[in-house]
C-alpha cells in the first residue's frame, strides 16, 4: 500500500504529494506525536493513578468484581495501572495498528497479559457478549481523549457511545468530571492575529493610511481554536476584564450528549475596556468529591502551585466576533456554543427586565452556527502572519529600506503572498507595481484589500507561476525593483522562504540589468540552546510511575531514525524558553542579487559553547538584508548575555534541530564545543545537517 504525502517544495513555492511507502505515515506520526511528552507530564500520570486507584476500590468496597474499559490506550498505561490497582480485568481500546502493537509488547513486558486484553479497533466498533470482544459491559471508564479544547479529538461522541454500548449504567468514571473556565480579556497583540489594524506610511504628498476591507473588518474569523502556552503570555500584553468564571462541566459517569448545544454564563466586568478576546482552559476531577484535580489554568491564576509544562494541553484563545466597549460592574452575557468538536463564544449586553423565554429565544438565536471565514484573508494568512502584518517596527524596516531604493521611474514588482509591499512601493513614489499572487485565494483578498484603498487601478496583480510570466503581463516593460519580504504561505521551516529566490532566477529574463532586488542576501543563522522544557517531547521515558515503557521509546526512536531525525522541525520559541550556550553564528548566505547557482552550498565548522548547560539542540533561523545596512530577523530578536536568555521573533516559527543525546538520553557532560556540518541543495531546496558534540 502506498500513502500520499503533502511536502512543501521550496523550489516552486507550491505543497506537492509524494509517494512514500507504507512505513512512512506510521513512522511520521509515532516521531512527530505526543505520546512521549504525555509519559513525562508526572502531574497528569499520578492524578490518573489516584483516581483509577480510587474507583477500583468503590467498585470492590460494594463487593462487585472491577472490570475496567480504557478507551485510547496508547502504551496501556492506565489499564496497567488499574490492573495492578487490582482491577479484575481492563479492556484497552487502541485505533492505531502501530500503537495497539506496542501495548500488546508493553502490557506482557510488565507482567500483565492474562488482566489486560488489547483490542485493536475504533470503541465505535467494539461488541460486547459470550462471542464479542468484552464478555461483559466495563463498570469502570477510563479514558484520556482530550486536547486543549477538552472536546477537540472526539471526547463527546465516544463517551456518548461507550455509555450507550459499553458501559454499565452508573459505572465509575476516571475522570469524573471536566469543568471548562473562561475570562474575557483585552489584548492588542492577541487581537492582532485575527484583525489588520490600519498602517500608516509618510508619503511624500502626506500621510496616506492603509484600511482593511470593511468585509475583513466584520469578518468572525476561523473557527479553529487557537491554542497556546498562555504562561509564556507575559502579564502586560493583555488585561483581564473579568474574573475567571466556570462556562461549563461534563460528568463522565452519566450519559453523555454529543448534540450541538450553548451555555450561556453572566459576567461583570471588573474594569473597563474592550472585549476583543476569551481566555480559556479546563480541570479534570478525578474523583466525585474533585479531591484529585488536574488543572491547565495559567500562572495568574495558580500562582501558588509549581506549574505542570505540557505540550498536549495548553490553553485556548477564542476571538470575539467583534470587539466589544464593556463598562466595569454592567451586566453582560457570555455564551459558549458547541458541536462535537469545537466551541466559539459571544459576548451581549444583558438586557434589563428580560424573561426567561426571551432569554432562551436570545440563546437559541445567537447559537446557529460556528464562525466562518467570510473575507477569505483568514484562510490566506495564518494567525502569526496577521501578527506579523500588524508589526509596525517590522513594516517601518521595509518602508525605510524602499525608500533608499525606489525612484520617480521605478516599475517594481512584487513576488510574495499577500503582501502589502505593492502597496508600500506605491505610496512611496513607484512609477508602476505589479504583483504576482500564487492562488486564487491571495489574488481575491489583494483585490479587495486594492480596492478599499482606491488603488485597484494602480497595482496590477498577475496570477501566473513566475516561469510562466510573459512580457505581456508586465506591458512590456522590463523591471527595476524587483521586491519581496519574503513570506510565502507554504513555507514551514525559516528557509522554505528562499522560494523567492528561485522565482527570482525564473522571472530573470523580465528584470532590468540594473536591476535593484530587495532583500539583497539573506543569511541562515544558528545558535546551540538548552531548552527548559521542549527537550521533553522528544526525551525517552523509560520507567513511568513504575511501568516499564521503554518499548515505546524504542519505538520513536526507530521513527525518528526513518529518515525524520536528521531534519529540523518547526517550533514557535516564543513559547518555549531557551538559554543559549552558544553565540548566534552565520553559518550560510544566499546572494538574490545572482539567479540560484547549479551547485549545492555546503559549509562546516564549530560553535564555542560559551555556557554551561545542556546542549538539548541548535536553533536556525533566517536573516534577510533589505539594504546594505537594513536586516529582518526571523529569529532571534534579543540575547542578553548574562545568563543567555533570548528573545524570538513572535510571529514566525524557527527550526529546532535536537541532537541524538536528547533522543538516546545520554546528555553529555559539558561539552566544549558543536561541530556542524550543512548542505544546501539547490535542486530541492532542501538544507541537510549534522551536528557532533565535542
Amino acid at each position: 500500500m502506498k500513502t500520499f504525502c503533502g511536502r512543501a517544495n521550496p523550489t516552486t513555492g507550491s505543497m506537492e504529494w509524494l509517494e512514500e511507502g507504507e512505513d512512512y505515515d506510521y513512522h511520521q506520526e509515532i516521531a512527530r506525536s505526543r505520546y512521549a511528552d504525555m509519559l513525562h507530564d508526572k502531574d497528569r500520570n499520578v492524578k490518573y493513578y489516584q483516581g483509577i486507584r480510587a474507583a477500583v476500590s468503590r467498585v470492590k468496597e460494594r463487593g462487585e468484581k472491577a472490570i475496567v474499559l480504557d478507551i485510547g490506550t496508547g502504551t496501556g498505561l492506565l489499564s496497567m495501572m488499574a490492573a495492578s490497582a487490582g482491577a479484575d480485568f481492563c479492556y484497552a481500546i487502541e485505533v492505531f495498528k502501530p500503537m495497539a502493537n506496542a501495548a500488546v509488547k508493553i502490557v506482557e513486558k510488565n507482567g500483565f497479559s492474562d488482566k489486560i486484553k488489547v483490542i485493536n479497533k475504533h470503541s465505535t466498533e467494539v461488541t460486547v457478549g459470550p462471542d464479542g470482544d468484552m464478555q461483559c459491559r466495563a463498570n469502570i471508564l477510563v479514558t484520556e481523549l482530550f486536547d486543549t479544547e477538552l472536546i477537540g479529538e472526539g471526547a463527546l461522541p465516544t463517551y456518548e457511545h461507550a455509555h450507550r454500548y459499553l458501559v454499565q449504567e452508573g459505572c465509575e468514571a476516571v475522570p469524573h468530571r471536566a469543568t471548562v473556565y473562561v475570562q474575557l480579556v483585552e489584548s492588542r497583540r492577541m487581537w492582532s492575529w485575527k484583525k489588520l489594524f490600519p498602517v500608516h506610511v509618510e508619503a511624500e504628498d502626506g500621510e496616506k493610511i492603509l484600511v482593511p476591507p470593511s468585509e475583513m473588518e466584520n469578518c468572525p474569523g476561523l473557527p479553529s481554536v487557537c491554542d497556546i502556552q498562555l504562561n509564556q503570555m507575559p502579564s502586560g500584553d493583555f488585561s483581564t476584564l473579568s474574573d475567571v468564571v466556570k462556562m461549563f462541566s461534563v460528568d463522565f459517569s452519566k450519559p453523555v450528549q454529543s448534540a450541538s448545544t450553548c451555555y450561556r454564563v453572566q459576567l461583570e466586568p471588573v474594569k473597563s475596556g474592550k472585549a476583543q478576546i476569551v481566555l480559556s482552559w479546563w480541570d479534570i476531577d478525578m474523583d466525585p468529591s474533585g479531591m484529585i484535580n488536574c488543572s491547565m489554568a495559567p500562572y495568574w491564576v495558580k500562582p501558588t502551585s509549581a506549574l505542570q509544562w505540557r505540550d498536549h494541553w495548553m490553553q485556548c484563545v477564542y476571538f470575539l466576533p467583534r470587539e466589544e466597549p464593556v463598562l466595569q460592574g454592567e451586566k453582560l452575557h457570555l455564551t459558549a456554543c458547541r458541536d462535537e468538536y469545537s466551541v466559539w463564544y459571544n459576548l451581549q449586553k444583558a438586557r434589563e427586565g428580560e424573561s426567561r423565554a426571551d432569554e432562551e429565544q436570545h440563546k437559541a438565536d445567537v447559537c446557529v452556527q460556528s464562525p466562518v471565514c467570510r473575507c477569505r484573508a483568514h484562510l490566506l494568512w495564518n494567525r502569526p502572519r496577521f501578527g506579523e502584518l500588524n508589526d509596525q517596527s517590522r513594516t517601518r524596516q521595509y518602508i525605510k529600506s524602499l525608500r533608499k531604493v525606489l525612484k520617480t521611474d521605478s516599475i517594481c514588482l512584487c513576488i510574495s503572498d499577500g503582501s502589502l509591499l505593492p502597496v508600500l512601493a506605491h505610496y512611496l513614489g513607484a512609477k508602476q507595481v505589479f504583483t504576482l499572487e500564487n492562488s486564487g485565494v491571495s489574488c481575491s483578498v489583494m483585490e479587495k484589500f486594492f480596492k478599499a484603498n482606491n488603488l485597484e487601478d494602480k497595482i496590477k496583480i498577475i496570477e501566473v507561476r513566475p516561469e510562466l510570466l510573459k512580457p505581456s503581463h508586465l506591458e512590456d516593460k522590463k523591471i527595476s525593483v524587483l521586491v519581496g519580504e519574503p513570506f510565502f504561505t507554504t513555507s514551514l521551516l525559516p528557509w522554505h522562504n528562499l522560494y523567492f529566490w528561485y522565482a527570482r532566477t525564473a522571472v530573470s529574463s523580465h528584470l532590468a540589468s540594473n536591476v535593484t532586488v530587495l532583500p539583497q542576501s539573506a543569511s541562515l543563522h544558528m545558535m546551540i540552546v538548552e531548552f527548559q522544557d521542549l527537550w521533553r517531547i522528544r526525551s525517552p521515558c523509560g520507567i513511568c510511575e513504575g511501568f516499564d515503557v521503554r518499548t515505546m521509546d524504542d519505538m520513536i526512536k526507530d521513527s525518528l531514525n526513518f529518515r525524520e531525525s536528521k531534519e529540523a522541525e518547526p517550533h514557535p520559541l516564543w513559547e518555549y524558553p531557551c538559554k543559549s550556550l552558544s553565540e548566534p553564528q552565520e553559518v550560510l548566505t544566499f546572494d538574490f542579487t545572482k539567479t540560484v547557482p547549479e551547485h549545492c552550498l555546503s559549509t562546516e565548522g564549530s560553535v564555542k559553547l560559551l555556557r554551561k548547560g545542556k546542549s538539548h539542540g541548535a536553533v536556525l533561523w533566517m536573516e534577510y538584508h533589505l539594504t546594505a545596512d537594513i536586516s529582518v530577523s526571523t529569529g532571534l530578536m534579543k540575547l542578553s548575555n548574562e545568563k543567555g536568555n533570548c528573545e524570538w521573533n513572535p510571529h514566525c516559527k524557527q527550526a529546532v534541530y535536537f541532537f541524538s543525546s536528547v533522543i538516546e538520553s545520554e546528555i553529555l557532560s559539558d561539552p566544549s564545543a558543536v561541530e556542524y556540518a550543512m548542505n544546501f541543495d539547490t535542486k530541492t531546496g532542501e538544507i541537510a545537517m549534522d551536528f557532533k558534540l565535542l
